[in-house]
């Protein structure tokens, strides 16, 4: 099992939004591709600072071939939609890890 990791560090003015934002769009469309078998939103509690809070979305793949299909096919346009529409309020950043 694979676990497709995007650690997000948004303004904390628009948290709730983001949030929804997120579980409504993002997760779905995700989801929509089929590739994975399982998703988490966990609020990182470590690295709160005082303007931004951070959040890491888990995308479970059973296999390397189902996320590099979906980074190169479909990650451009679901990071796109997301830029448009928070952009300058938030930074990313991805890991990909392997169960042991």
């Amino acid at each position: 099992m694979l676990l497709y990791n995007v650690t997000f560090g948004i303004d904390k003015q628009i948290e709730s939004e983001w949030l929804e934002w997120i579980k409504a769009n993002y997760i779905t469309k995700i989801k929509n591709t089929g590739l994975f078998t399982e998703f988490k939103i966990y609020k990182v509690l470590t690295h709160d600072e005082e303007n931004s809070v951070s959040y890491s979305i888990q995308c479970f793949a059973p296999s390397i071939e189902n996320v590099v299909l979906y980074l190169n096919e479909f990650a451009p346009a679901v990071v796109e939609v997301h830029r448009q529409q928070f952009k300058d309020q938030h930074v990313a950043f991805n890991t990909l890890l392997q169960e042991v």
